[in-house]
Formats: C-alpha cells, sequence, structure tokens
C-alpha cells in the first residue's frame, strides 16, 4: 500500500473526536456507529418500514406479523420522535391518541430500507419484497 494512501485511511479513520455534550452524546464521531445507535436496533428500522407502508397509528404497528412488544413500540416511537425522523400528531382528544409520519429528515432513511429489503430479499431465502412498498422506497430515493 502506497505512502499517500496510507496517509488518506489515517485522515478517514482517525478524525479528531469532538467533545460530547449532554445534548449531543455520540460513543464516536463515525456517522455509522451513531446511526447505528439510533436505528441499527432490531425493532426502529420495522417501525420505519411500517410507516413508509401508510401505517400511522400505535395499534397498527402493534398488530404487524413481527409482534413488537408495547414497551418496545412506545420507546422507538418517542426515539424516532426526538431524533426528529418521526412527527406525532393529534387526532384525538379524549382519550389523548397520536399518529404518526415520517418527516423529511425521516423519509430520508428511504434508500437505506430499500437497501436492506433488497439485501434480505437476495440473500435470505424465504425473505419476499412487497412489490408497493418498495415501489414507494425507489421513488423517495
Amino acid at each position: 500500500m502506497g505512502s499517500d494512501l496510507r496517509k488518506a485511511r489515517r485522515k478517514l479513520i482517525f478524525l479528531p473526536m469532538k467533545k460530547a455534550t449532554l445534548k449531543d452524546a455520540h460513543r464516536s464521531n463515525c456517522p455509522i456507529a451513531c446511526s447505528l445507535d439510533l436505528i441499527g436496533d432490531r425493532w426502529t428500522l420495522v417501525v420505519v418500514r411500517d410507516l413508509f407502508r401508510g401505517l400511522t397509528k400505535y395499534g397498527e404497528f402493534l398488530a404487524g406479523a413481527e409482534g413488537i412488544p408495547t414497551n418496545v413500540l412506545a420507546e422507538r416511537l418517542v426515539r424516532l420522535e426526538k431524533a426528529r425522523l418521526i412527527a406525532k400528531v393529534p387526532y384525538q382528544q379524549n382519550p389523548p391518541r397520536y399518529s404518526y409520519q415520517l418527516t423529511a429528515r425521516g423519509r430520508g432513511l428511504a434508500p437505506i430500507v430499500g437497501a436492506v429489503a433488497l439485501w434480505g430479499q437476495r440473500n435470505l431465502p424465504g425473505t419476499a419484497l412487497n412489490p408497493e412498498l418498495f415501489k414507494t422506497l425507489s421513488a423517495m430515493a
């Protein structure tokens, strides 16, 4: 490996760390690690996928085939809202009920969700793409 390439790789990999604040506490300055901290768990992209499919209400998410537990769903919705990937919109006053929708920032996940879906279809036997979902994701990419 040439000297210039080694230097370039060091610059890409060993960027100076920014100081974390309470408001902005990341474990590193790596965008992959920080993105995975937000959306890389078992359930978050499933919720995002369902939002792309047009689901908007808490009960609709719970009815999914994957069987997300209620406490996990509630935590993921709060996390996605804090990250400004979704917006919570009241649709009923008493008792208070909310619908959820992707923000522009959340819709930016379309290429990622689409890429994961394609990879799964190609590499995990027995999986199938939802053609309507894939059409929606492709249009947004």
